[in-house]
């Protein structure tokens, strides 16, 4: 079967579209290799797909990278994912930054090895001045997880003076969050043929539109990305309206 390339039709494009890749360790096995040649494919991916949504207009991309839930996988598969997030990130200073797109880190960071936490400091740096797409790398995140940290910073403010609760409204807390100051996804995309969100921006995702595709994240192609913008078209979106 011929790959899916991209024969990008004009066509209204999402704002925001998030991404859960997933599917990289059956990728693997498929192919009778490690797991942790499907993450590397998955990275290789991510590449295409992420210059590919740059390229058609996309604002803002969001890509599940690591959960707060994979720390539980085997260490020799989480320490390949780390090897593999810093062989990224030396590429993206050294390639990457040629794309005017800007990149930044939502989670907890900090678990993170101090050479991995000065490679993302360094990108995010690095790519601050770029004015094209914004990259969100969701990286040591879950939802659950946000939605805590948003609701102990707003009560540390309240405590400090600066609100009383009663002060709190939707928009006051989306400023708490990782994605402060980024419109809410329209569009959240799951290859792999499962159909669950997994922890993925709970708040955000409210009003998103998901579309499943039953494709392994490394065969996930720019036509699949260009097809799930057309399936989004196709939708209505009422926001609780008729």
């Amino acid at each position: 079967m011929p790959e899916k390339e991209s024969a990008f039709v004009k066509q209204p494009v999402p704002v925001h579209i998030g991404i859960i890749m997933d599917g990289n360790g059956r990728w693997a096995k498929k192919h009778f290799q490690p797991r942790s040649m499907g993450h590397r494919a998955g990275a290789q991916n991510f590449r295409t797909i992420t210059k590919h949504a740059s390229k058609i207009g996309v604002k803002y991309l969001t890509v599940y990278a690591f959960s707060t839930e994979n720390w539980s996988r085997p260490a020799d598969e989480v320490g390949a994912l780390m090897g593999l997030f810093k062989d990224y990130l030396r590429e993206a200073l050294r390639d990457f930054m040629n794309e005017n797109i800007r990149v930044r880190f939502i989670g907890d960071v900090s678990a993170f090895s101090r050479d991995l936490q000065e490679l993302i400091a360094e990108v995010e740096e690095a790519s601050a001045s770029k004015t094209g797409m914004v990259l969100n790398l969701a990286m040591n995140y879950g939802g659950r997880a946000e939605i805590l940290h948003a609701a102990r910073n707003f009560a540390e403010d309240v405590r400090a003076g600066k609100f009383e609760p009663a002060a709190l409204t939707d928009e006051l807390f989306d400023n708490y969050l990782y994605t402060a100051g980024q419109p809410a996804p329209d569009l959240i995309i799951r290859p792999s043929g499962e159909q669950r969100i997994s922890n993925f921006l709970l708040w955000q995702c409210a009003y998103a539109e998901f579309v499943y595709f039953d494709i392994l994240w490394p065969d996930f192609k720019p036509g699949d990305l260009d097809q799930a913008i057309a399936i989004y078209n196709s939708r209505q979106r009422r926001f609780g309206g008729v």
